[in-house]
């Protein structure tokens, strides 16, 4: 399937600019947290500081990049095994073990949610203290490998409680680029999203058909994977069932490309 989404005149402009250095995208991963509200399902969505070199001022999904560290093979994981991940996923097993960690890590650092707990059949229920807090700042600054933080808690990583769902390129025109990997889960209960991290300046718990509302409306902005996904998730009618459906989909990576149509410009890319 073809899908085109049409690009502001700014950035069309932007993309039309022919470069020669084209950058290698570093692998990272987004996690699309999820729960039911009173009008569907909702994403916890955060709006990126201005001042951010990649995408400022849009609205995005916890994630990040992959740090070295987070292939680290110490971690004690319940559920699917990173050769599954790995598959599922169509990288190796080293990639796709850092893949999980640093959507945990992600989701930690910069929504004070933990998909993982003391034992393989339970999660943390409460990550608000102090001392939680200055794990999640020694992670984000890099003091503290996401391995030695499950270790000196004696924490199990819950790869069960995630589920992959798609697989975005950054287009090649930009100056930082991202193979991103984009998973799914659900809010555990108990837990509640913490205070927020140096990147975003605001972030709350969204209907996605009222986020995507705003998005046509002018009031938002997402990039073309942020919005193709809340799209894609709005028409479930639970958490739970996004969860479940992730397990049929096909993932392929998805790098869109600029096109001009009747002197529209559109990203335009092939979608499984």
């Amino acid at each position: 399937m073809i899908r085109r989404v049409p690009v502001p005149p700014s950035l069309a402009e932007h993309a039309a600019k022919a470069r020669t250095d084209i950058a290698a995208p570093k692998d990272a991963a987004t996690v699309v947290l999820l729960r039911d509200g009173a009008d569907g399902v909702e994403a916890y969505l955060m709006r990126r500081q201005r001042s951010m070199a990649f995408a400022p001022g849009m609205y995005v999904f916890p994630g990040g990049g992959v740090d070295p560290r987070d292939s680290d093979v110490d971690v004690t994981w319940a559920g699917p095994s990173a050769q599954e991940w790995a598959d599922r996923f169509g990288c190796d097993t080293a990639v796709a073990r850092a893949l999980v960690c640093a959507a945990v890590r992600e989701t930690f650092e910069e929504a004070g949610v933990l998909l993982a707990g003391p034992d393989p059949q339970t999660v943390v229920s409460d990550t608000s203290g102090a001392d939680w807090e200055a794990d999640r700042q020694a992670l984000e600054s890099h003091t503290l490998a996401f391995s030695d933080f499950l270790a000196r808690r004696a924490l199990v990583l819950r790869t069960d409680l995630l589920a992959a769902w798609t697989h975005w390129i950054t287009p090649a025109f930009e100056p930082k680029r991202y193979d991103t990997r984009f998973f799914v889960a659900v809010m555990p209960q108990g837990q509640r999203v913490g205070t927020l991290t140096g990147e975003a300046d605001h972030a709350s718990w969204m209907p996605l058909s009222a986020a995507l509302a705003s998005v046509d409306a002018g009031e938002m902005a997402m990039l073309p994977p942020t919005a193709v996904t809340c799209k894609e998730i709005a028409a479930f009618e639970s958490a739970q069932a996004v969860l479940e459906s992730a397990k049929a989909r096909t993932i392929a990576p998805i790098e869109p490309r600029l096109v001009e149509i009747d002197g529209t410009f559109y990203l335009e890319s092939e979608q499984p």
